[in-house]
C-alpha cells in the first residue's frame, strides 16, 4: 500500500472513530460559535460593560458604566479608525476580533474585567476586580465545558465568541439581550429550574441562606420587606417584563439604583411567608404572572431565552 493511500485510510479511521465517540457521548461535539452580538449608542447590560473594559484595556479612558452612550461611541469610532475598520461607532462582527484580548490565570487588568462582566451573566457570580485568579479560571473552564470548548481556562478568540454571542448569554427580544440565572450556576442542577411551582406561576429554588441573588435582567430595581415577601426586590426590566426575588435575608444594592443582568441583589434566606430557605421568583408580563422555567431553563442551557411576553401562564404548578 502506497504511503498516501495508507493516510488515506487511516484518515478515515479517525473519522469513523470520533463520530462513534461523539454518539455514544464519551466525548462532545463542537458547536458552532454564536454570531457577534451588535451594540450600538442606547444600547445596555453586561456585553456593553465588557466592551467598555476591553476599550480601556486598549487606552481609551471611559466608564465601564454599562451604558453605551456617546463617550463610548466617540471610543469604538477611534478604535475602528486606528485598526483600518470602517469607521461608524458600533461594535458588530468586524470591531470585536480586534477588540477582544487573550487572558489567563495570573493576569490582571480592564480586559479580565471583561471577561469576568461577561462570565456573570451566565450566573458565576465573579467579583469584577480584574483578578484572574483561581474563581474566575474555575468559572471559565465551566463555562467551556458547558460550550464543548477545551476546557483550557483560557479566555481566546472562541471563548470570548462563545461569552459574548448572540444567544451566548440570553436574548429573547429584550434590552440588551442579555439575561442571568438567579443564583450561581454550581448551586443547583438543571432539574431544579424545570420545578412545578405549588399554587401560581413562579419558581422556588431551594438554596440555603447567604447564597447570592442575581438580577435576571438589567432594569431598575425597588426593595420589598412585606410579610408575604419578606426581604425581596422587584426589578422593572429593560425587556418590559417585572421581575421579583422574595426569602431574601439582606438587600445588596438600594431602591431606584440601575442594574445590569447579573448584578447580586442580595443574599438569600427565609423571611416573609416561607417555610424554608429558598429564592422565589416571579415574572410579571402583559398583565399577567408568566412561569419563569422555559426561560431559566434556556438561560441555564446557554440559548435564547424566549421573550417574557411569549411566556406561559400556566402550566408550571404541581
Amino acid at each position: 500500500m502506497s504511503g498516501t493511500r495508507r493516510k488515506r485510510v487511516w484518515a478515515v479511521i479517525a473519522t469513523v472513530c470520533a463520530t462513534l465517540l461523539v454518539s455514544l457521548g464519551l466525548v462532545q461535539s463542537a458547536t458552532a460559535a454564536p454570531g457577534w452580538p451588535a451594540l450600538s449608542r442606547g444600547s445596555g447590560g453586561a456585553d456593553v460593560a465588557a466592551a467598555q473594559y476591553l476599550l480601556r484595556s486598549h487606552g481609551y479612558d471611559i466608564a465601564a458604566d454599562s451604558d453605551f452612550g456617546p463617550a463610548t461611541e466617540n471610543a469604538v469610532s477611534a478604535f475602528q479608525q486606528s485598526k483600518g475598520y470602517g469607521v461608524d461607532g458600533m461594535i458588530g462582527g468586524e470591531t470585536w476580533p480586534g477588540l477582544i484580548v487573550t487572558v489567563s490565570q495570573g493576569d490582571s487588568g480592564d480586559a479580565v474585567a471583561a471577561a469576568q462582566s461577561a462570565l456573570n451573566k451566565f450566573g458565576y457570580g465573579l467579583a469584577v476586580d480584574g483578578e484572574f485568579g483561581s474563581g474566575t479560571a474555575s468559572a471559565v473552564t465551566s463555562f467551556q465545558s458547558d460550550k464543548g470548548l477545551s476546557a483550557d481556562g483560557i479566555v481566546g478568540p472562541d471563548t470570548w465568541q462563545n461569552l459574548l454571542g448572540q444567544g451566548g448569554g440570553g436574548g429573547g427580544g429584550g434590552g440588551d439581550g442579555s439575561y442571568s440565572l438567579p443564583i450561581p450556576r454550581d448551586a443547583l442542577s438543571r432539574d431544579y429550574y424545570d420545578s412545578p411551582h405549588h399554587d401560581y406561576p413562579a419558581l422556588d429554588l431551594p438554596v440555603g441562606t447567604g447564597t447570592p441573588i442575581y438580577a435576571v435582567h438589567s432594569g431598575v430595581a425597588s426593595q420589598i420587606d412585606n410579610d408575604r415577601c419578606g426581604i425581596g426586590y422587584e426589578v422593572d426590566g429593560d425587556d418590559g417584563a417585572i421581575y421579583y426575588f422574595c426569602h431574601m435575608s439582606e438587600h445588596g444594592v438600594g431602591s431606584g439604583e440601575r442594574v445590569d443582568a447579573g448584578t447580586q441583589l442580595g443574599l438569600s434566606g427565609n423571611t416573609g411567608n416561607s417555610t424554608g430557605p429558598h429564592v422565589h421568583v416571579e415574572i410579571e408580563a402583559g398583565g399577567a404572572n408568566r412561569c419563569p422555567q422555559p426561560m431559566m431553563l434556556a438561560i441555564y442551557d446557554g440559548s435564547t431565552p424566549p421573550a417574557p411576553g411569549d411566556l406561559p401562564t400556566g402550566g408550571c404548578i404541581e
